[in-house]
């Protein structure tokens, strides 16, 4: 780490978060095999970013290898259930994503004026014939189907491991938002930059169901087009829960590597009123409500959309970062898809179909970026955000920054607005000896208890209360997660020094007694409740929240699909 006295806040925490989490016992969803034990499948990185490291530690656990990830310095694998490694490597379980696109309350076909609404372009400033030319957009989603309004302009790739094309029909409908050129229906529905080309990433099955790793591989696969084709954008219209904090959930390492290889990544809030969604929560990239539009031309009547996700995210990071029209709108019908057979009442005009989400209000933000670059190829990714946040406009029913961010996107705006600095990552001062932390946290990750110990003793007490602090603003889940992994396999019980040091230095004295309440964190969330047998193994991760209600039975069978899709 370099020893100046000015660290990014971003650069430490992660660092911090990789310590906390730096050997993790598993917790994902087994795969078993006829005669063969548990299996777990996990994303593994290496915290030195050697993947054939990664590789070795997984190999000589008895894993087996089934991506290399370079992106996020690391593999994704399957591991004998309670596999342990070493502090120098990171273990992340698989988790499912789903599309976030919403279930339909109006029950109609109509937009409310009898209009095709461009692609969902609206006030976020019109779709221009050949807007967007020279862009390439990769679209990381359920596949897109080769239909005339993307004639000519679409590249494959398909990571799933299923067959070609959409048969779910969320990624066709991405597509159409934010490319679409309207060829049939003469122009009255286009996408936001009808003139870009779209790469095509195909993460999931005919059922729309997808999970971190095969993601994960579809990002690699970006990373790799774009080593000999330039990719300006990537839209990702999928999101999920994710017991991780955004610094070492590999899916948010994966889209920040993107980013800062100058990929302007757009994603989603999420469906989840009472929450912003991963990867959704990164404060680094463009995460995207919904609002629906009024009548009034002056934006007056425009409202954010009740199922739109609201922050602040974990972390208390500000979120979203600002809305795009993603309720009602129209874009292309993939024919026989499993979303076009289940809802004929959402088709428009032969070959289009109506639908809400943030999933959408996502795609028109992409389309609304691929035209800004087009215009101004030279635009950082944090430059094209400030652009379009900067520009947003208001209205009072955007009034509320926890739900709105900076307010609707407004394209024309940002296409006239001047070029701002790049603003670049944003720093923050970090109290303390900066060579201290730099001891303390290379102790921390490779393990090293008593270097450790002894350089925590060494920092100052605005430094440690800025640790606690930073430590106490992670998610309850996050909290337990690292504190788990912490304190219950890398410090505790190997000797009296580790003892000393997770009983009384780091659980009693620096993190209970002045981050948060004594009782919660030593009595009731460390000893004994929520990362013991009931909280995490039993309840949370494996049975009812995990796999039953949240994947299967509410979020997506129930809510998401059923009746009118939109």
């Amino acid at each position: 780490m370099p020893h100046n006295s000015t660290l990014t806040l971003r650069h430490t925490a992660a660092l911090l978060a990789a310590g906390l989490a730096a050997s993790t016992v598993l917790a994902a969803a087994p795969v078993t095999a006829a005669g063969a034990s548990a299996e777990h499948r996990v994303v593994v990185t290496a915290l030195s970013g050697d993947v054939a490291a990664a590789a070795s530690a997984v190999r000589a656990a008895g894993g087996r290898i089934l991506d290399r990830i370079p992106l996020i310095g690391g593999v994704t694998a399957s591991l004998p259930a309670g596999t342990v490694l070493a502090p120098a490597y990171r273990v992340a379980p698989d988790r499912p994503l789903s599309v976030a696109a919403a279930r339909d309350r109006r029950g109609d076909n109509s937009d409310g004026n009898g209009n095709g609404n461009k692609g969902g372009a609206g006030k976020a400033g019109s779709a221009v014939s050949g807007a967007g030319n020279g862009i390439t957009v990769a679209v990381v989603d359920t596949g897109v189907a080769d239909v005339a309004d993307l004639g000519g302009r679409v590249t494959h790739l398909n990571v799933s491991g299923r067959g070609s094309g959409d048969g779910f029909g969320h990624g066709t409908f991405v597509a159409g938002l934010v490319a679409g050129d309207g060829t049939s229906s003469q122009g009255k529905h286009t996408g936001v930059a009808p003139g870009a080309s779209v790469l095509d990433v195909r993460v999931a099955d005919a059922q729309g169901n997808s999970n971190l790793i095969t993601v994960l591989r579809g990002l690699q696969a970006v990373a790799n087009y774009n080593e000999n084709h330039k990719v300006s954008v990537l839209n990702l219209s999928l999101a999920s829960g994710s017991p991780l904090p955004y610094q070492i959930d590999p899916l948010s390492s994966a889209l920040e590597a993107l980013w800062n290889r100058g990929v302007t990544v757009v994603v989603p809030s999420g469906n989840d009123p009472d929450q912003v969604s991963s990867p959704g929560n990164d404060p680094v990239l463009l995460t995207l409500g919904a609002l629906e539009q009024g009548a009034a031309a002056d934006h007056s009547a425009d409202t954010v959309v009740e199922f739109s996700g609201r922050g602040p995210a974990a972390q208390g990071v500000a979120k979203p970062d600002l809305v795009a029209t993603g309720s009602h709108v129209v874009s292309l019908r993939a024919p026989g898809s499993v979303i076009d057979s289940a809802n004929p009442g959402s088709r428009v005009d032969g070959s289009y179909f109506r639908g809400s989400g943030t999933s959408f209000s996502t795609a028109v933000a992409s389309g609304a970026v691929a035209v800004l670059l087009s215009q101004r190829p030279g635009l950082t990714p944090d430059q094209v955000k400030a652009l379009l946040t900067a520009t947003a406009y208001q209205a009072p029913g955007l009034a509320d920054r926890r739900a709105a961010g900076a307010g609707g996107l407004d394209l024309a705006k940002a296409l006239a607005a001047p070029t701002p600095a790049d603003p670049g990552n944003t720093s923050v001062q970090v109290p303390g000896d900066p060579e201290l932390w730099a001891t303390f946290l290379s102790a921390v990750i490779s393990g090293d208890r008593k270097a450790a110990a002894s350089s925590w003793s060494r920092l100052s007490p605005e430094a440690r209360n800025w640790a606690a602090s930073s430590w106490s603003s992670l998610s309850f889940e996050a909290r337990n997660w690292a504190a788990r992994n912490w304190a219950g396999r890398d410090w505790a019980g190997a000797d009296g020094t580790a003892e000393e040091w997770a009983a009384r230095n780091w659980a009693a004295r620096n993190w209970a007694a002045s981050s948060w309440s004594a009782s919660s964190w030593s009595a009731r969330n460390w000893a004994a409740r929520n990362w013991a047998a009931s909280s995490w193994s039993a309840s949370s991760w494996s049975d009812d929240d995990w796999a039953a209600r949240n994947w299967a039975a509410s979020s997506w069978s129930a809510r998401n699909w059923a009746g009118i899709w939109r």
